[in-house]
């Protein structure tokens, strides 16, 4: 099962995105007990944790994007979704959606371009 977000595009610096990722591929008993997440990678950086929902719903984010993304999950829907606001040109990267299994099996795939020009 591959992962396929979407919602990225080119914005300035201070506007909004929402990303989505649909997980419907993945069955309910098994998301719901599942971690879900989104990374960001650039060619010079290496792949950082953006944000995280845990299993039980406790959300973390990168101090770098605290107050400004919000992640969330939509169980009825089977999404997930990142809400980005007062966008930074250092935002500037390919996002992805990630599932953690509780047996450590990672659900991963393509991400979604964001580009944001100041």
């Amino acid at each position: 099962v591959q992962l396929q977000a979407s919602g990225g595009g080119s914005v300035q610096a201070g506007g909004s995105l929402r990303l989505s990722c649909p997980v419907s591929r993945i069955i309910t008993s098994v998301l719901s007990r599942s971690a879900v997440g989104w990374y960001r990678q650039t060619p010079e950086k290496q792949r950082e944790l953006v944000a995280e929902i845990s299993s039980d719903g406790v959300t973390t984010y990168a101090d770098s994007v605290q107050g400004r993304f919000t992640i969330s999950r939509d169980m009825a829907k089977k999404m997930v979704y990142l809400q980005m606001l007062s966008l930074k040109p250092e935002d500037t990267a390919v996002y992805h959606c990630s599932v953690q299994t509780p047996q450590n099996y990672n659900y991963w795939g393509q991400g979604t371009l964001v580009t944001v020009s100041s």
